[in-house]
């Protein structure tokens, strides 16, 4: 996984720590009687006896966006060398600065949890997954109330704060309708959310949570994904904090859960890398090896490792094999293609308000490299639920 991150011209101080996040309140005029009382409004007044202030950031403050994606290999995305088109990563790429060293720990869980309160996983609880928690020491994966999320510490200081998409650090017995909400990302200092507290979303057929309601997808909808849903959901989010809180900066963390399995992406996605992938693995990563090179994402004197042992050489493979092989990773390249977009959606949200120039952008191209949820006959845990190929 390697991280890009792009500040524009103002660059504001971040504040460092954990947040819960506190709206705008407007108060217009009230009756009380026949008497009009005009209520306070933001930003806050000078000279308030009774009423409660609310901390204001600093003109200069950023809105702070972090985007990360969901196993994603390092030679994957063309920011870093690899054969799928990831145009508003290599926009960001270009205008910022390239990571090549992020430090993950190999799962998804914790990983996002060490990410979002700058603590060791373990001391989290999150030294495994969530959906595979245990009774040890570190392994609960409950969130304790010690470890305070960026979102909370940045929401106390006057943020508004958001998120979208893959919440996998919530207990999994505490994610039914009925919660607890304490480990909810509303109660973990997100003032709005819309996404999914599960390990991966059926991109066809998933329930949108929307703060604690859910949502079920449209039946009547053969051009929904679950990707893009989120990302309409984001926009409209943003445009209500532009237009109801324009004094404010805000923190808003997209999680797509893409290309998590199930790999699942539409026709005419999927047709944009049509025979892109014929020629085999074996020729591919000697390709994108070379390529990363050139852009100084790896040594120019590296030498490409062997093809691990578990996976047959591509010319052993029968002709059948063969384009069951290439298909999978059309469908896994127009799947992370088509998150990057939605990403890139959003951006141009960011752009045509005028906010993008004070708005500092985080990109994480995967929680925890490439998963390995299938083998090359496909993916035998996630492949039989919705239409993984299309």
């Amino acid at each position: 996984m390697r991280t890009t991150k792009t500040l524009r011209s103002r660059r504001g101080a971040l504040l460092a720590g954990t947040a819960v996040v506190a709206t705008a309140v407007s108060m217009s005029s009230v009756a009380f009687g026949q008497t009009k009382f005009s209520g306070p409004t933001e930003p806050q007044r000078k000279g308030w006896a009774h009423f409660p202030i609310k901390p204001q950031p600093s003109k200069a403050a950023p809105n702070v966006l972090l985007i990360m994606t969901d196993d994603v290999g390092y030679g994957a995305s063309s920011t870093f060398g690899g054969a799928i088109n990831t145009r508003t990563l290599d926009a960001l790429a270009h205008d910022g600065l390239r990571y090549i060293a992020f430090h993950n720990t190999g799962m998804c869980s914790p990983t996002r949890a060490a990410l979002l309160t700058g603590r060791n996983h373990h001391a989290l609880n999150g030294g495994a997954i969530a959906n595979l928690a245990r009774d040890l020491d570190g392994f609960t994966s409950v969130i304790p109330d010690s470890a305070a999320t960026v979102a909370r510490v940045l929401g106390d200081a006057g943020y508004n704060t958001a998120m979208f998409g893959k919440n996998h650090n919530t207990p999994e017995w505490e994610t039914s309708e009925l919660g607890p909400f304490k480990r909810w990302p509303t109660g973990l200092g997100v003032d709005y959310f819309a996404g999914f507290n599960e390990a991966w979303a059926n991109q066809f057929a998933q329930e949108l949570v929307e703060n604690r309601n859910q949502i079920s997808p449209p039946h009547d909808d053969p051009s929904y994904t679950f990707d893009r849903d989120v990302g309409n959901h984001l926009i409209a989010w943003l445009r209500k904090q532009h237009t109801l809180s324009p004094d404010r900066p805000f923190f808003v963390y997209p999680a797509l859960g893409s290309p998590h399995t199930p790999h699942q992406a539409l026709a005419d996605w999927i047709a944009k890398y049509n025979g892109k992938f014929d020629e085999g693995w074996d020729a591919l990563r000697k390709e994108i090896f070379e390529r990363q090179k050139a852009l100084g994402v790896i040594p120019a004197d590296a030498h490409l490792t062997p093809r691990p042992s578990a996976l047959p050489a591509w010319d052993s493979l029968k002709p059948d094999d063969k384009k069951v092989a290439a298909r999978m990773m059309e469908v896994y390249a127009a799947q992370l293609a088509h998150s990057d977009y939605q990403i890139g959606r959003v951006i141009d949200e960011l752009r045509r308000t005028g906010q993008l120039d004070n708005t500092l952008v985080i990109f994480i191209e995967g929680d925890n490299g490439g998963g390995g949820a299938g083998d090359e006959s496909g993916d035998r845990r996630a492949g039989g639920r919705g239409r993984s190929i299309r």
